[in-house]
């Protein structure tokens, strides 16, 4: 039986993971976060605050794991923090970086884990980079089972993925269309994305724990769909049974005026969303021959607003953003009949 840490564990990607492997006997399935989500029956918690190092020292003092997976680690100084505390206590650490890590632009449109990492347009992702890059230091140096995995855009029941959208997410976006409004969609919406649901993202993922292979390795993992932006919104407003009203903006412009109202734009289109890519899993599929698309965007967008519809809770509006859009509209409109 194979003993797993999660950090974190019930976010986006991880819940799914957490989900699939809770069923399976051959594993046993910890937690380390503070304990405020329900977790799956036969899940272990263990809450303590993973930023006080001495707590979680004394929490694991006397664990021992084949594979410690960690979710929540956005900056150096926190994988530093689990080098110290784990160095001694597992075969195996992966560590979830990000696809946004890749060259923007990147010389090719085709990615592998081969691309170069570099992103001067968003600092989330060269955080990425530097955790990546500590990480495969200590594997070269001193043996540390490091194995890197770079999401692109997964999403799950609770959220819809789009390209531009507000402080609070989705909701506001899903409102315009309801309410027949046009929405802002970056670019021409014909660059090419990849969008994967969270529970393909688990067969991937569960492939590489406790497997030898995967150490000081990266891998990429995503689903095989590759949609534009156009056919992705086009595909929520058939969900809805709404006419789409799309409205393009080139990811500059958004970019230049939505950093006054505190929207990253530069870094969430320029240094991501906005760029042609087409990810080559072939790497990760040797090692985990059953990974492929098993919820295609026009179901997984259906499950999605099918839940958001009947829970309130994930409906959070965002009136502020809304008339954002409409003041960018209407600015566009005027200049257009000031040509």
């Amino acid at each position: 039986m194979l003993k797993v840490l999660f950090i974190g564990g019930t976010g986006q990607i991880s819940s799914a993971i957490v989900r699939k492997l809770a069923k399976d006997k051959d594993y046993a399935v910890w937690l380390l976060n503070r304990g405020n989500n329900p977790v799956p029956e036969g899940v272990h918690q263990i809450t303590v605050d993973v930023n006080d190092e001495a707590a979680v020292a004394e929490a694991v003092k006397d664990y021992t794991f084949d594979t410690v997976c960690e979710f929540i680690g956005f900056v150096p100084e926190q994988v530093e923090r689990d080098y110290r505390l784990f160095k001694e206590k597992t075969r195996q650490y992966i560590y979830i970086s990000s696809a946004s890590a890749y060259h923007k632009p990147a010389a090719s449109y085709l990615i592998t884990e081969g691309t170069a990492l570099a992103n001067p347009h968003w600092q989330y992702s060269r955080d990425k980079i530097a955790c990546e890059e500590f990480l495969m230091k200590k594997y070269r140096e001193e043996g540390f089972p490091v194995t890197i995995v770079r999401p692109s855009h997964t999403y799950d029941e609770k959220h819809i993925p789009l390209g531009v959208h507000g402080k609070k997410g989705f909701w506001q976006v899903i409102k315009r269309m309801l309410d027949r409004k046009p929405v802002i969609i970056q670019g021409d919406g014909t660059s090419l994305w990849h969008l994967t649901f969270n529970e393909d993202f688990a067969v991937g993922f569960t492939a590489l724990i406790g497997n030898r292979h995967a150490i000081g390795e990266a891998f990429q993992i995503t689903g095989d769909e590759v949609l534009t932006w156009n056919q992705i919104y086009q595909t929520i407003a058939d969900a809805l049974g709404v006419e789409l009203k799309p409205y393009y903006v080139s990811s500059s412009y958004l970019s230049a005026v939505g950093d006054k109202y505190g929207y990253d734009f530069e870094g969430s289109l320029t240094g991501d969303k906005s760029v042609s890519v087409v990810f080559d899993n072939s790497k990760l599929k040797r090692l985990a021959p059953d990974m492929k698309t098993t919820v295609p965007f026009h179901k997984g967008v259906r499950i999605a607003l099918k839940y958001v519809l009947d829970h309130p809770e994930c409906r959070v509006e965002d009136p502020e953003f809304d008339r954002w859009c409409d003041r960018v509209i209407e600015a566009l409109e005027n200049a257009k009949e000031g040509i």
